[in-house]
């Protein structure tokens, strides 16, 4: 009788001997997961130096198709230049003139540089050249801000057999008449080369 209750002891013992060896294993194994996962270090990817290699924690430096920094515009000088400055041989200001007597169908085309060509009808071009200080006048007409303010259709009474003119200037074109000119622009037309618009046939 003595022996069986000893014996039923042992086992009840082993059992819970053993349930608390499976709990904490059960505990521990997430544990040792974790302290595994954290202990490698995620790699992080390359950053672009300016010097074009890999590596470092610098910002990758914009730059052009040869993997260069892209050109800032200079001038001769070494002075940077603006992108807004015109060529010597760009189109300041366009005059055409139409419609008179004889039915005229001529053009004024005047140069940042002071260059224009005059050509009237079908007829050979003729080249001129103003001074830099009537280019000056020119560009002081064309740019006071009375003229920004001339109506870009003439609102007058038409003139019989008078003229019609298109003035382009800065992508703005002004269409005026005999008879209905404003002072700006008659500013503008008396700093034109040749005394005024190309009226003649």
């Amino acid at each position: 009788m003595v022996l069986r209750d000893v014996t039923l002891g042992d086992m009840v013992r082993k059992r819970r001997y053993a349930g608390r060896i499976r709990a904490a294993s059960i505990v521990l194994l997430p544990v040792m997961t974790v302290a595994g996962c954290g202990g490698q270090d995620t790699p992080k990817p390359p950053v672009a130096t300016q010097d074009g290699t890999q590596g470092g924690t610098t910002n990758p430096m914009p730059t052009g198709s040869g993997g260069t920094a892209p050109p800032v515009p200079t001038s001769s000088e070494g002075t940077v230049t603006k992108d807004t400055e015109h060529g010597p041989r760009e189109v300041l200001v366009t005059v055409k003139v139409s419609g008179g007597l004889a039915g005229v169908d001529n053009q004024l085309t005047v140069h940042y540089d002071g260059s224009y060509t005059t050509r009237s009808g079908t007829g050979p071009p003729r080249n001129g050249r103003m001074t830099p200080a009537e280019v000056a006048e020119l560009r002081t007409a064309l740019e006071d801000p009375a003229y920004a303010k001339v109506p870009a259709r003439p609102s007058g009474k038409p003139v019989y057999d008078g003229f019609t003119y298109v003035v382009t200037y800065d992508y703005r074109v002004v269409v005026s008449a005999d008879g209905d000119r404003s002072p700006a622009l008659q500013r503008v037309f008396s700093a034109l080369p040749d005394g005024g618009p190309p009226t003649s046939p």
